[in-house]
Formats: structure tokens, sequence, C-alpha cells
């Protein structure tokens, strides 16, 4: 515990240094918000200086046993240090709406309790994008890193694509090689869409808190209307593009700055898969738009399911128009592809495409062995055998993800919330998307649900990022015996 608490203080202190961002933006625009901004951030130093030094003398080099326990509680206190700044300067906003704000951008979600964003201070409204930004700097991290040497999922299978140096009984230095490849490969994206959204219009607040989400797939936006304030092809383009690249595994995107080659993508089976599901179901639903005469012609249709389609799949949540009033088979069916669509090592939601693909080839090894008993089929992914202890993560992984849906679901129902708008909530929030179906649609906020709804919703979204296993295993008696 003293080893887990020393890496909670440090990590408090380097998280300090985001508050950075909201206090330049106060201080240039004069809201007079830099105060609490400044006190937060020292405090969260100060506390977490004085953690580290109180148990300095339990400081190792974590087990992976002990990254469960690091994971769940670093989510959860930076979520909660996160939200100060937002009770002290939203006085109408209680600490419930501030932590699951807190909670929604650390975790990439992008759903907000918060209405009249336009009106924000601007340091609030950066605030917000910055925890996006960082969560998916974090997530990815998390993804590449830590959770396949804790093997979550079948994560294990990723240990040898960390771009950095590896050490299979520890997680300190596998961490600290990876941060240092990755924020680069992250950075070098983030400047990339910020300039280029500049280009196609935007100014550069809006630039930057729009990149933000983009890259680190959130769904938060500086104005009410999302994407659909700018009307502009140009900028949902771009947005688009920054989406897909950033659904892809950023393992693969450092190879590609590194080698100067696109080799490395046309050999990962998640990205042909990606962009084959993705590029059908946009065609798909602009045709579908096309023939229900939702827009008056087909390029205006495939704008509209381009931009819209890549944002819910990819889990990131901008939205340019209410997919709400579309036939009811397209919100459905981009809500299907948030569960799965994004790639392993992305800061994407859901299940994640490996996954899926473990599942479609085990699914055919049974149909197979069916008609021949006595046949070797083993599974493979683009060249690659697929152990069968991966092969069982995986099904586990993705019977808990379906039963927690379920139960989150259902534990919304007995609130008295409507079956749309409880399955839309849950959906959304445990693949880290943000708008949902109902009461929390696009346009819509979650400042509509009660207390226990949105406590609901926030431990629905920590459960999702942290890939339900690392939270769930806390709450077994095995992981606590000696």
């Amino acid at each position: 515990m003293l080893a887990v608490a020393n890496a909670l203080g440090r990590m408090l202190v380097v998280f300090s240094a985001a508050y950075v961002l909201p206090i330049i933006a106060a201080l240039v625009s004069g809201d007079g918000t830099a105060t609490p901004f400044l006190a937060t951030g020292l405090l969260s130093a100060a506390v977490g200086l004085a953690i580290a030094a109180a148990t300095r003398r339990g400081a190792r080099e974590l087990k992976p046993r002990d990254g469960f326990l690091l994971v769940t509680l670093g989510w959860v206190l930076i979520s909660a240090t996160a939200a100060i700044p937002l009770v002290v300067l939203l006085p109408r906003l209680s600490f419930t709406g501030a932590f699951f704000e807190s909670m929604s951008g650390i975790t990439t979600t992008g759903a907000t309790v918060l209405t009249g964003l336009d009106a924000l201070p601007p340091s609030i409204n950066l605030w917000r994008h910055t925890l996006e930004w960082c969560g998916g700097l974090g997530i990815i991290v998390l993804a590449i890193a830590v959770l396949p040497l804790l093997g979550v999922g079948g994560m294990q299978l990723y240990r040898g694509e960390t771009p950095g140096p590896v050490k299979e009984d520890k997680l300190t230095p596998r961490i600290t090689g990876t941060v240092k490849s990755l924020s680069l490969t992250y950075s070098t994206l983030t400047v990339a869409g910020i300039v280029a959204l500049r280009i196609c219009g935007m100014s550069w607040f809006d630039a930057i808190c729009h990149c933000f989400s983009a890259v680190g797939l959130g769904g938060f936006s500086t104005h009410d209307q999302s994407i659909r304030y700018f009307h502009s092809p140009a900028i949902e383009l771009t947005l688009a593009a920054l989406m897909i690249i950033a659904s892809l595994s950023f393992a693969r995107h450092f190879a590609v700055l590194r080698k100067l080659t696109l080799k490395p993508y046309a050999g990962d089976p998640e990205a042909r898969a990606i962009l084959i599901v993705l590029g059908a179901s946009v065609i798909g639903i602009a045709g579908l738009l096309t023939y229900r005469h939702v827009y008056p012609s087909f390029g205006t249709s495939l704008r509209h399911s381009l931009f819209n389609v890549v944002s819910i799949a990819t889990t990131s949540g901008l939205v340019s128009d209410d997919y709400t009033t579309w036939p009811l088979l397209a919100p459905f069916w981009m809500l299907f592809l948030c569960c799965f669509l994004c790639s392993t090592g992305s800061a994407g939601g859901g299940i994640k495409m490996f996954r899926m693909l473990v599942l479609s080839r085990e699914a055919g090894r049974e149909l197979k062995l069916l008609v021949h008993p006595s046949a070797v089929a083993p599974v493979r992914i683009g060249g690659r055998l697929i152990p069968d202890r991966v092969a069982s993560s995986v099904l586990a992984f993705i019977f808990l993800y379906f039963m927690t849906t379920a139960v989150l679901t259902l534990a919304l129902l007995a609130t008295g919330l409507d079956f749309v708008s409880s399955f839309g909530a849950i959906v959304a929030t445990i693949n880290n998307m943000g708008p949902g179906l109902g009461v929390v649609g696009p346009f819509k906020t979650y400042h509509s649900l009660t207390g226990l709804q949105t406590w609901i919703c926030t431990l629905s979204m920590l459960l999702g990022r942290l890939e339900i296993l690392s939270v769930l295993v806390l709450f077994t008696p095995a992981f606590w015996r000696k």
C-alpha cells in the first residue's frame, strides 16, 4: 500500500502542471478565475508532495498486483482534485455535478452537466478540454504499457508492441519509456491538428479546445451546439480525420513517425477492420438518409453521415446534427459501432476491435469444429497465434462488459428513467462516448438526471475507461489475500 500511495502522490504532483493552461487562459482573457486555479494547482502539488514524502520509505517498483489499485485510485483521485475549481467557480454546480464533469473529462467521455457553454469563462472551458487531452494520453499509456502487463482482457498479447523498454515483472520502467515515446507522438498530432483547425477558420482558442477533444476522443465543446455552431464542412472534415487517426493504435503511429513509412499500418489487422467497417457504415447511413429524404442530396447526407458516424463510432461524441431525428436504424447502428470500433492502444473506449476479432475468430473455429471435431484450428489474427489464455481472457471481459451494461441500465430504470434514456446513457458512458439517446441525446446534457442517476453514470464511465476488470478485481477476496 505504501508503494501505491507513493505513486499516487507523485501522480498528483505531475497532474498539478495541467493547471498552468487554465491559469494562462484566465490571465489572457481577464476572466478573474486565475486565483482558484492557481490555489488548486498548488494544493494538488502540496498534497502530492506530502504523500510522496510520507511514504518514501515504502517506495519501490510496483508489481502488477499494485497496478490494479493504482489505476483505479489514480483516476478517482485526479477526478476529485480536478472538480475543485468547478465547484468554486460555478456556485450552482453541486459536487456531484462537478465530479461527473471532471470524471467525464479525464476519462475522455465528453458527457456534460453544464449548459451555456458559450458564456463560460475561457479558463473553465479550456480546463475541461485540458482534462480530456491529459486523460487521452494517460489512457493510451494505460492501454499500451500497463494493462498488457496486468493481463487485463487479453491485453497481454500487446506486451511486445510497447514503444519503450519492457520489463515483465515491474511497471515503472515500462511506463517511463512508454510515456517518453508516446507523448511525442500525441503532442505532434495535437499541434498539427490545432494548426489545421485554425487554417479552416476556427479561432485559436476554439482550435486548441476542439483539437484536445478530437485527439483525446472526448466530446467536450466550447459551444452548446457543438460542431454545428461552425457550419463548416472543412472543420468537420479536419476533425473527422483527427478522430480517425486518434482511434488507431498510437504504438503504430509512433512506429510510422520513427521509421517514416506507412508499413506499420498495412500490417495492422485492427486498422484494416476499423477502416472497412467505418467506411461501409458512413456510406450505408448516407444512403439511408438520402433514401428517407432526411437531406436534399446524397452529398449533404454524406457530409453529415461522415462526421457524426466517425465521431460516435470512435467514441469522440462531437456532433454536427441531431442524429436522433434520423431513421431509427442510424443512431442505434452508431451506438453499436462505438462499442467496439476503436483500436487497442488508442484513446477510444468500448470493447476494442482486437477483442471483436478474437471473438469472431473463436466463433468461426467453433463452427468448423462442429463439422470437423478432430480438426486442428488455431486462432490467428494478422498471422499471430492467439493463445488459449488470451482468448479466455477476452471472452471473460466481453461477458463482464455486457453484464455490466445490463446491470447499470437496470439500475437507471430502477430510478425511474425511461428505457431509451437509460440504455443510451449507459452505452454512451461505459464506452466513454458522451451523448446517448433520449434525455441525454445530442445537444442535450446530463443535467436533467438526478443525483443518484448521475453517480450511476459516473461509475459507468470509470468502469468503461479502466476496462471493467481492473476495477472489479478490487472487490474480490483473492485480491486482498497475501
